[in-house]
């Protein structure tokens, strides 16, 4: 694994990602003391900063159907409210997912000099995403899932009891961090010891210019570093039985053949579905209940609401904040017109915030009666594959947690993602209460 090194003044720097637009002055305004037209939620600094929620239900009052037009992106709409979000999410056929997941270029312009032209199957649409979706979909089936918790739980509890006591540690690496990269080592029978890699590689996907990574240039060499690696591993387990990803790939009728920047494409989402979902839940959720101390309270008296309030912390924190589809033909929602190729942002995060659906959506209620139909996974054919898989390891978590702890204790602020599609931390400062 190589350092991102500072990048030398006579080295040309690439164009900026799309998707990472930021106009926002260095002090962020209040959203109510902008036009309407400003308002544009793309800004990562939005979510670094944690400001993003007035923004957003500001339009969900007023604009739930927002315009936007950017020189890279051209025109792209934010959709805010709940109702909007899930018909959209469940309308494969108006609405495409093989231009991309993110925002990024108008459909038909050419790459940036440098950018790869990754392939994923959650970018694409009926049937080659039916048939590549059900290769490794087994993985996280139910039979596997059973077959999965005890070993899940042994990593838990050796994670936990390693911990430090009686003082100040990064919760995010010792415990988030850590326990989704061993099931993603489990998932992909990768190396264990270099399992560290795995979360490199992800971070490396979907970082903002000049934080893990400087250039394009350099995520573009990094990722074909993961490219060699898996590669190798793919020859290697062709013709071979195993139940892990990369056989299930090098095996199946429909990815055995897969190009290289395809079959790229596809470990990028399986390890970025694999890891960020889960890890950023499992710091959100200590987060969150630092934040409502009744919440623990109440969680402290009655662990049986352990399965419910997984799913709370999940809509709570949305660990993606959008998925963007875009529109096969013209299309009208909420009275506006959303043009063929016009890009559609769903912004599950303001989804999850919408009080017509969830009373209280700001707070963190654990025995929250509908907390299960957030938005966080999505909806139709593309739902998150590894939903149940997510879930379980949050609750084996915090089954384990509140065995030994009385209170993961929060001890500073958090330093959260730089990043507008990611929505998670980086540090999360923590002490230990023992029961």
């Amino acid at each position: 694994m190589s350092e991102a090194n500072a990048v030398p003044e006579n080295k040309p720097k690439l164009p900026p990602r799309p998707g990472f637009h930021d106009d926002l002055p260095p002090e962020i305004p209040d959203p109510y003391s902008l036009p309407l037209e400003a308002i544009n939620p793309i800004s990562p600094r939005l979510f670094q900063e944690n400001r993003w929620q007035d923004y957003f239900k500001r339009l969900r009052e007023e604009d739930p159907v927002h315009y936007n037009e950017l020189d890279d992106t051209g025109p792209y709409w934010s959709l805010t409210r709940y109702q909007d979000i899930k018909a959209v999410d469940s309308d494969h056929e108006r609405f495409s997912s093989a231009h991309g997941i993110t925002l990024g270029l108008r459909v038909g312009d050419p790459l940036p000099e440098g950018a790869l032209g990754i392939e994923m199957f959650i970018a694409m649409d009926p049937p080659k995403h039916d048939v590549q979706r059900a290769t490794v979909a087994p993985v996280v089936g139910p039979r596997n899932l059973h077959a999965m918790e005890p070993l899940i739980r042994s990593r838990v509890c050796d994670i936990l009891d390693s911990l430090p006591r009686g003082e100040a540690f990064n919760w995010v690496d010792r415990v988030s961090i850590e326990l989704t990269t061993q099931m993603l080592a489990t998932l992909f029978d990768f190396p264990f010891e270099e399992r560290r890699k795995l979360t490199w590689w992800s971070d490396v996907a979907t970082s903002a210019p000049g934080t893990v990574v400087a250039t394009e240039e350099d995520r573009r060499a990094e990722l074909l570093d993961c490219l060699a690696y898996f590669t190798r591993l793919f020859e290697e387990r062709r013709g071979k039985d195993g139940n892990d990803l990369i056989t299930m790939l090098a095996n199946g009728e429909a990815t055995r053949d897969m190009k290289p920047y395809e079959f790229l494409g596809n470990l990028i989402l399986l390890i970025v579905g694999g890891n960020d979902t889960t890890r950023n839940s499992i710091s959100g959720g200590v987060l969150a209940l630092n934040q409502f101390p009744e919440q623990y309270d109440r969680l402290r008296a009655d662990t049986s609401v352990i399965p419910n309030m997984v799913a709370e912390i999940i809509r709570w924190q949305t660990p993606l904040a959008y998925m963007r589809r875009t529109a096969n033909e013209d299309v009208e929602i909420g009275g506006k017109t959303i043009r063929r190729n016009d890009q559609v942002l769903m912004w599950y995060c303001s989804g999850n915030r919408d009080d017509s659906v969830f009373e209280r959506p700001d707070e963190l209620v654990i025995d929250r009666p509908n907390a299960r139909q957030h938005l966080s996974f999505g909806f139709g054919l593309h739902r998150c594959m590894g939903n149940r898989l997510a879930e379980m390891q949050l609750r084996v978590l915090w089954e384990e947690i509140m065995q030994r702890f009385h209170k993961v204790e929060v001890v500073g602020e958090p330093v959260r993602t730089l990043s507008s599609f990611v929505k998670g931390y980086q540090e999360l400062p923590v002490r230990l209460h023992e029961r």
